[in-house]
């Protein structure tokens, strides 16, 4: 059985990024030109920091000098976090996207955009914003019922805000 480039690095570094306090989200080797650069996506409950990337980066660092892990080529090391709009695919991902809009698809087709108030092991328990003047609704989805999500940026609302003051004032 062979393992790809991506697993046998993900073996490596993980011990490493989670010995930070992190956990170790994604890993990516792309080509671009003649370099290779290698991408490392990590993240917490408490989020990361520009101190913590760059003690996770240089730990990672001197790790890959140290090994072969990415061959004899020159390459770049890129650590980051998942970003605005991150995508959620595991359950510790919507505990952290709790009280963020989300734009879910749907297995059984079409989409919905709501907030997510709380999160269980079976599923999650939304807000459905009220359109055209209309309250929120509640709504319970479960986890089978997700095809795809992904936390949408929100420009003006407040932390801790409920979603009928952003409507009211409007």
């Amino acid at each position: 059985m062979s393992t790809t480039q991506s697993e046998r690095l993900r073996e490596l570094l993980e011990p490493l990024v989670s010995s930070q306090g992190l956990d170790l989200e994604e890993i990516a080797v792309d080509s671009v030109g003649r370099k290779r650069v290698l991408r490392v996506v990590v993240d917490s409950d408490t989020g990361a920091d520009l101190d913590r990337i760059a003690d996770v980066s240089r730990a990672l660092s001197a790790k890959l000098d140290e090994t072969d892990a990415m061959g004899e080529g020159e390459y770049t090391l890129e650590v980051g976090t998942p970003g605005a709009e991150r995508l959620l695919k595991e359950h510790r991902h919507y505990v952290r996207a709790t009280g963020r809009l989300v734009k879910f698809q749907l297995t059984e087709g079409g989409e919905l955009v709501a907030r997510i108030l709380k999160v269980d092991d079976d599923g999650l328990d939304l807000e459905v914003p009220g359109v055209k003047g209309r309250k929120a609704t509640a709504r319970r989805l479960a986890f089978d019922d997700v095809a795809k999500a992904r936390v949408q940026v929100e420009f003006g609302r407040k932390d801790g805000e409920p979603s009928d003051k952003k409507e009211e004032e409007a």
